[in-house]
């Protein structure tokens, strides 16, 4: 059992977990985006809160950008920046949703001359890429119609595979892109990137720096996103995670708040599938958008509800399992699994920080840190960052 301990807790020291920049901005529903004192008012704010995360949980040393939210004039002084603050740069997100001329859609567009607009702004993005030395081009498109009969459904398939392979074309050879899907919101009737099927056709035709992002909200109510997960790890094609929860839809609820069971299957998966590897290529990343609670503190949490379910998932007794589905016990191998989520790893990533130099509970570091108070009373005054709606 030392030697199991022993290989969980080397495991989770390695793991690494992306923080999104519009985590730390103002957020809410689809009707009201709320105010919070000492909100960050510019990317290099984002950054000082995203390393407070870093310093408290000591595995979230990346942050994804997503532009135009986080437009700066020099994109290569903001990576001195987040360097100088213990931090990297990660995915940049591309935005094609925000612009009026997107009513009908971005990259699937009818009109060539709003696909241009389009293409131009994924192409500014790789721009940004090379000087912040991010290596992941992140999309999701809100492209489709709400209406039968709006659109040739074929015809906006072959817009964006042609947009898309101009974007690719343009990677360098460290970059990915890093395709995302999404099965309604805001177009009801067709989306035109509805699941992970439409991803990977896509990503397949385009070559091996395509990879398929999975956003734990963004499925139908019962998909199993954990075989997805596993699919998509057996062709080399999981290029991420967005991390949330949701019980409806698309909530960006912290994630593993609404079903952690769930969140410990998708990690079995990814530990069954050697995801965890670095070789694996696969970027843990969390997308939410914290509708009432503190920013800073939301982010810690779901780093650490990451963290339980990834150490649990590492808790499986492979050998058992999979002599008990050789020998067709069924209850055998669901026990095996229910055994490790039933595990207390709490006390081990107690451990685990603290032989990492951290406080054993983050949450509680960060409150006695002031940083909060500190922030409300400096970020007075100027435009606090949201999503720009």
């Amino acid at each position: 059992m030392t030697a199991v301990r022993d290989a969980v807790k080397a495991a989770l020291r390695t793991q690494t977990i992306e923080t999104p920049s519009w985590g730390y901005g103002n957020s809410g529903t689809r009707f009201k985006v709320f105010a919070q004192p000492g909100v960050p008012r510019t990317p290099r704010e984002k950054l000082e809160d995203a390393a407070k995360v870093h310093e408290f949980t000591g595995i979230a040393p990346k942050v994804s950008l997503h532009i135009p939210w986080d437009r700066v004039e020099d994109y290569a002084a903001l990576a001195s920046f987040a360097e100088e603050h213990g931090l990297e740069l990660g995915a940049i997100n591309a935005n094609t949703f925000q612009d009026d001329a997107y009513r009908l859609g971005s990259v699937c567009h009818p009109d060539a001359s709003v696909r241009r607009r389009a293409v131009d702004h994924l192409l500014a993005c790789v721009d940004i890429m090379d000087a912040t030395g991010s290596a992941d081009l992140k999309l999701w498109f809100a492209d489709g119609t709400n209406y039968p009969g709006q659109d040739d459904i074929p015809a906006r398939q072959e817009r964006l595979a042609a947009c898309l392979a101009e974007v690719y074309a343009r990677l360098g050879e460290e970059q990915r892109m890093l395709l995302e899907y999404k099965f309604f919101e805001p177009a009801f009737y067709t989306t035109d990137v509805p699941d992970w099927g439409t991803a990977y056709a896509h990503c397949l035709k385009l070559g091996p720096k395509a990879q398929v992002v999975v956003d734990t909200g963004h499925h139908a109510p019962g998909t199993n996103i954990e075989f997805i997960v596993a699919l998509l790890l057996r062709e080399r094609k999981l290029g991420g995670f967005d991390f949330n929860s949701r019980f409806y839809a698309d909530d960006d609820l912290m994630a593993g708040a609404a079903d952690p069971f769930q969140l410990f299957r998708i990690m079995h998966e990814v530990v069954r599938g050697g995801g965890l590897a670095p070789e694996a290529g696969v970027a843990f990343m969390l997308d939410q958008c914290h509708n009432i609670e503190a920013k800073v503190p939301a982010v810690i949490r779901s780093v650490m509800n990451v963290q339980e379910a990834t150490a649990k998932a590492l808790f499986v007794d492979a050998h058992a399992l999979a002599a008990a589905q050789r020998s067709g016990d069924v209850l055998a191998a669901n026990a095996v699994l229910m055994d490790a989520f039933a595990t207390d790893v709490r006390p081990l990533l107690r451990e685990v920080r603290e032989e990492m130099g951290l406080d054993a509970d983050p949450l509680a570091a960060y409150a006695r840190s002031g940083w909060a108070e500190r922030a409300a009373t400096e970020r007075v005054g100027g435009d606090q960052a949201g999503w720009g709606a």
